[in-house]
């Protein structure tokens, strides 16, 4: 940096400018008041108990419920004998995620303990079912997140499964915990297939057999293949791992306390198969909408099991009435949408409504449609609001590989409104040079 200085490249005005919002961020944090942290187990617990309400919100407003037949959930709290059955439902340091370095699994609450603890009335008892683990353990296994653990024997892995099947089989509601242990959603952590690890496909499907309701939570950093879940499980939620609250959010969506609302930021493939898959693409030779289009395979459809954006609620909503405040704009103006939101559902829940943009010819290819913007609301059965978006430059700004540069252009844009990316409420305008 000094040769860069003496040689005129970098300017003091440049470093200043590049050294200000540092110096003030310390400023605005005291650090140059009190330079050095107190890391003493008092103020771990004080800095716990003030953030942990934050963490259980954050939590259960990142679940995404993908499937909810019969609107199994959320659970009625007079349930009497509730199974809490899979890997992930007695572990506290997965729950933390990959890369949580400094969080300590003491802290974090299990799902196991969370339900326990919102139904104190209820008889939950708990068992792991089967074990998972890496085929290929890399250098971060047991170093970072919970210890490995020793394998069981064949007779030892008869024995839990047969164990999970007879709690499943006495109790009012199974509650599986599936997925994938942190350790397998980081580094050294790439994955040639997307099934559920080991034997929690066998397992699920067994207690799916004895005609018990059965709810999934998943818990995974990437989709995961759930096209037999999808087909057979009435109820599945997918997770994510949720930190230190983990156990006390998900116990809140089960029993209504806390609404889902969650969207997909992925699209989420059917089988490792369809991967590249996103929303985002450019159109193709022949469009999906073509009438003769049937599928990219042919042994499966190319859309995927759910699509980017997508998300139920404990509700049903309407979208509708989209209307633009004109139909035209200069290449520096804006437009704004708006629709009108109803709850059709006879409970409070929550919505994310999501709006898209494709622009139709431009200097380069563009997607099909993108996502450029989205509010979440909470409406009350019946209640009614109206949601708008302004579409300005931002929202029409992109990179053009042809002019190798940021453009906005003139040209004709669709616009739609509604839940997902596969949203059907549709306008279109034009912008101007």
């Amino acid at each position: 940096m000094k040769s860069l200085l003496d040689q005129g490249q970098l300017t003091p005005t440049q470093l200043d400018d590049l050294v200000r919002p540092i110096l003030a961020a310390k400023y605005h944090l005291g650090l140059f008041e009190n330079p050095y942290a107190d890391a003493t187990e008092q103020t771990h617990a004080e800095m716990l108990a003030k953030h942990r309400q934050m963490a259980r919100t954050a939590a259960a407003r990142s679940v995404v419920l993908l499937r909810n037949e019969g609107s199994l959930l959320p659970l009625a709290k007079t349930t009497k004998h509730i199974a809490v059955i899979g890997p992930l439902g007695n572990s506290k340091g997965d729950m933390n995620g990959p890369w949580s370095l400094t969080a300590k699994a003491e802290d974090t609450v299990s799902v196991f303990d969370g339900i326990r603890a919102k139904l104190p009335d209820s008889h939950v008892e708990y068992a792991e079912g089967v074990q998972i683990a890496k085929a290929f353990p890399s250098s971060f296994d047991g170093f970072i997140g919970p210890k490995i653990e020793t394998p069981w024997s064949p007779e030892e892995a008869d024995r839990q499964m047969t164990g999970a099947l007879q709690l499943a089989g006495k109790s009012d509601v199974v509650i599986m915990t599936l997925g994938e242990l942190s350790v397998m959603d980081f580094e050294y952590s790439s994955r040639s297939s997307l099934s559920l690890p080991g034997k929690q496909l066998e397992l699920l499907e067994k207690i799916q057999a004895l005609g018990k309701p059965v709810v999934l939570l998943l818990f995974s950093t990437r989709p995961l293949d759930l096209s037999w879940a999808s087909e057979h499980i009435p109820a599945i939620m997918d997770c994510y791992f949720g930190g230190t609250e983990t156990g006390n959010a998900v116990a809140d969506l089960l029993v209504g306390d806390a609404v889902p609302g969650g969207k997909l930021p992925v699209t989420w493939p059917r089988t490792g198969g369809q991967i590249p898959i996103y929303y985002a693409h450019t159109t193709s030779h022949k469009p999906y909408d073509s009438p003769d289009f049937t599928s990219r395979y042919w042994d499966a459809p190319t859309s995927p099991l759910y699509p980017f954006g997508y998300g139920l609620g404990y509700s049903t909503f309407s979208i509708s009435d989209l209307r633009l405040s004109a139909k035209t704009a200069p290449l520096d103006g804006s437009i704004t949408a708006t629709v009108t939101v109803t709850n059709t559902g006879a409970r409070a829940a929550d919505e994310v409504v999501q709006l898209y943009l494709h622009q139709r010819f431009g200097s380069a290819s563009r997607p099909v449609r993108e996502l450029k913007g989205f509010r979440r609301i909470t409406l009350q059965p019946g209640q009614k609001q109206e949601v708008s978006f302004t579409i300005g430059r931002d929202e029409r700004n992109y990179w053009s590989a042809a002019k190798n540069g940021w453009v906005v252009e003139p040209s004709d844009f669709d616009v739609w409104v509604g839940n997902s990316s596969t949203a059907t409420l549709h306008d279109s305008f034009s912008v101007m040079q």
